[in-house]
């Protein structure tokens, strides 16, 4: 039997950030178990050589099998688990479907309790020092969300918080729990979703281009690097001795960090250029200007 660390990264298909990270800690020489829904589309990982797991995060029964399957090919354990599936959701909160939102919150929230649950016997039996880590997003701090991602950040916001009370949890154990907050990279993330429009009705049509450009995420001042370069160095922080409990990394990652500590409405002139609020503030402004037909 193999003696490197074991690690299973959920939402594993082409193009995801899943996808690069399992290539990534394969370079760092771990042994990675890449899984998602559909085997089929985890083609790049699996032309890697690496041993896909079929796993949907939003069954009870997928999940169980593959749980079963990991537990076969190690004998029983894994060091690592990164829970890493999940889906965008972009409009303004005033135009949000309530059965989309909590379609997101099960995949961006319940999805890690889930799978957490189902793998925490196999991370008790780490002989490596097990971790746990969940990829939320920096758009869940406050101080940091960016205009008309507020459902998905709010999902980020409760994953973020689920991490941080199983971080004090699950320590006794020897389960280290490190919290994700990424930022921007350039990924299948928003290709993969049907594009976001605003509602034909949408007060904030005197923006249409600008604001949906942004939540199709073409965020305007945004530098992203590439889905490898952010996956090399979250794999770098993950295979260090004692990995941080917090990864900052992508863009403007670091500056939402700086949101939480600053006082609020510090940082708003990014935040309104990231999502087209101050092409909407111009555009509402000379709308005001404008003489009235008489």
């Amino acid at each position: 039997m193999s003696d490197k660390r074991t690690i299973l990264i959920t939402g594993c298909s082409d193009g995801s950030l899943g996808s690069a990270l399992a290539l990534a800690l394969k370079d760092r020489g771990w042994r990675v178990f890449p899984s998602g829904r559909n085997l089929a589309k985890l083609g790049k990982v699996k032309e890697a050589g690496l041993e896909c797991i079929e796993m949907d995060v939003g069954s009870d029964e997928s999940v169980s099998a593959a749980v079963e399957q990991v537990k076969q090919i190690t004998g029983g354990s894994l060091d690592a688990l990164l829970n890493n599936a999940g889906t965008g959701y972009s409009m303004p909160i005033v135009h949000v479907d309530i059965a989309k939102s909590h379609q997101l919150f099960e995949l961006n929230v319940f999805s890690i309790v889930r799978v957490t649950q189902a793998f925490v016997p196999l991370l008790l039996k780490s002989t490596h020092g097990a971790l746990l880590i969940n990829n939320t997003s920096a758009s869940g701090l406050l101080g940091a969300g960016i205009p008309f991602q507020g459902t998905y950040a709010a999902s980020k916001a409760a994953a973020a918080s689920l991490t941080e009370s199983l971080r004090v949890e699950l320590a006794p154990f020897g389960i280290r729990t490190i919290n994700m907050f990424t930022g921007g990279v350039k990924s299948t993330f928003h290709s993969n979703s049907p594009d976001a429009e605003l509602p034909k009705d949408s007060i904030y049509n005197v923006a249409k281009e600008a604001i949906e450009s942004s939540m199709n995420g073409n965020e305007v001042g945004m530098n992203k690097p590439d889905a490898m370069t952010w996956a090399k160095q979250v794999a770098g922080d993950l295979s260090q001795r004692k990995p941080p409990y917090l990864i900052f990394r992508g863009g403007s990652a670091g500056l939402a960090r700086l949101g939480t500590l600053f006082p609020t409405g510090t940082f708003d002139s990014t935040v309104k250029q990231l999502g087209g609020i101050d092409v909407l503030e111009r555009k509402l402004k000379e709308a005001e200007s404008t003489p009235k037909p008489q």
